[in-house]
């Protein structure tokens, strides 16, 4: 497994590969359908720095007491894809779900020096134990779909598309 420290720099991206296991470690924006589309309406004021930014499709169950979060397992990913491309060009080079995503995004992060990466579907409450911390930074009012600040130790991801426009996805990709 690769360690990636987050906020993560596109020459460092580009050296992963499709079909590599990261463990990612810093800070990650969780980030589901409703809060994408209040994005598209403040890429010149973003909640977050949009430069490197890493964002998980996750929206955690409460936590329980004494826990940092409840299960934290990622969303589908295409529901993002419309949003997905205006993000990465402000900047955002880590996209984190789960599942096949359209054609264009696999070009958006190969144009951009961008990737995709998955987490594991199924495995929320292992997922949460590797976020050390979390936070509630933008849209409150939208519940679990709420801009959360997650600060992360050894997250384990798969890269799903990388920078040079392969995918686990396609069997002609080497």
């Amino acid at each position: 497994m690769i360690p990636l420290g987050l906020p993560a720099k596109k020459s460092v991206l580009k050296g992963l590969r499709a079909g590599e296991r990261v463990a990612l470690s810093g800070i990650l924006y969780a980030a589901r359908d409703q809060a994408h589309l209040r994005l598209l309406k403040t890429l010149d004021a973003p909640p977050f720095p949009l430069e490197n930014a890493a964002i998980y499709y996750v929206g955690p169950t409460p936590a329980k007491p004494g826990k940092i979060t409840g299960s934290a397992g990622p969303t589908s990913s295409y529901r993002m894809d419309e949003a997905a491309i205006p993000l990465i060009g402000k900047g955002v080079n880590i996209m984190i779900g789960k599942g096949e995503r359209d054609a264009s995004i696999r070009d958006a992060c190969a144009e951009y020096g961008a990737v995709y990466l998955m987490a594991t579907g199924g495995a929320g409450a292992l997922l949460a134990s590797k976020i050390a911390s979390s936070r509630v930074i933008a849209y409150e009012d939208l519940g679990p779909e709420a801009v959360r600040e997650l600060v992360v130790k050894d997250f384990p991801c798969l890269v799903a598309y990388d920078t040079h426009g392969n995918s686990i996805f396609r069997s002609d990709d080497t």
